[in-house]
């Protein structure tokens, strides 16, 4: 009896092991980026003020350290500003450029405050988490150093960043896993061009149904877990408010977004007979019906 109880003893912290594993919590990979003004360059705001750059270390470091997978702002930049598509007249789209080609599943925004004077040095952090794919804000928090006679920036930044980032990332954890269970949010909102012979109450397609009923029969097939909601119908728009859409997709493992629903959309359209424009903004998709 004994002896059982001695091995059941000695296996018990692996089995418990495994059972995390299996439970274990699906971890967003985040990219830290910094917060820019307007008329300021994502590329040189850092290499113009050396106390940024060492607090914006000190805040992937702390990501870092509690798990999370990180990507390495510096070395996107580089990456994309050497890419030949980037040029003087798109250098705009630089952040969304850099955003999508991250791989990243959210992206940190940290407008950085460093206070140098005589009462003493502080920093101020201010961290916004973003779903990369639909750009909805995901968590907000402060950080602050408080004031102290020191030089030493990054014991100054490490101070700020403990102070929030354990909040920030319990937030931010939380709402991925909503993602994660029932997928992201995305807002469709149908119209007709103004030469358009078409209306919601049109007979479309082989079975003679009408285009809104057509809609939402393809939308019930094809939302995340048949998740949708419809925030009204009239002759000339439908919109579905809350339509859910695959962190990733089911058939390839790589990340989905709504510019993927949206050519999912185009080729359902396609398929009724109809021609249609689409436009994706941030987490809406807007298809007009020509």
């Amino acid at each position: 009896m004994k002896k059982t109880l001695l091995i059941i003893a000695a296996l018990l912290p692996a089995w418990l092991n495994a059972m995390a594993q299996d439970v274990a919590t699906v971890q967003p990979k985040i990219m830290v980026i910094p917060y820019t003004q307007e008329g300021e360059d994502l590329r040189t705001v850092l290499e113009d003020d050396a106390n940024k750059r060492i607090v914006l270390t000190k805040i992937k470091e702390s990501f870092d350290n509690r798990g999370f997978s990180t990507v390495d702002f510096t070395a996107k930049v580089k990456a994309v500003s050497q890419n030949a598509a980037f040029t003087a007249d798109n250098q705009s789209d630089l952040k969304s450029m850099l955003i999508e080609s991250s791989g990243a599943d959210i992206y940190v925004e940290a407008e950085i405050l460093v206070n140098l004077s005589s009462t003493g040095n502080s920093v101020r952090i201010i961290l916004t988490g973003y779903d990369t794919s639909t750009g909805t804000s995901l968590s907000n928090k402060v950080g602050e150093s408080g004031k102290f006679y020191t030089d030493d920036i990054g014991k100054l930044a490490s101070k700020a960043v403990e102070q929030c980032s354990e909040e920030f990332l319990s937030t931010m954890q939380t709402k991925f896993n909503d993602i994660v269970e029932n997928g992201r949010s995305v807002i469709i909102n149908f119209g007709f061009d103004n030469s358009s012979p078409y209306t919601m109450s049109s007979e479309v397609g082989t079975q003679g149904l009408q285009l809104s009923d057509e809609l939402e029969l393809w939308m019930e097939e094809n939302a995340y877990k048949n998740n949708y909601h419809i925030q009204g119908v009239t002759d000339k728009q439908m919109i579905f408010d809350d339509v859910r859409i695959p962190l990733k997709d089911p058939k390839t493992g790589r990340n989905y977004n709504a510019n993927r629903f949206g050519l999912e959309i185009f080729k359902f359209m396609k398929g009724l007979g109809l021609q249609i424009q689409r436009d994706v903004k941030g987490n809406t998709i807007y298809i007009t019906i020509n």
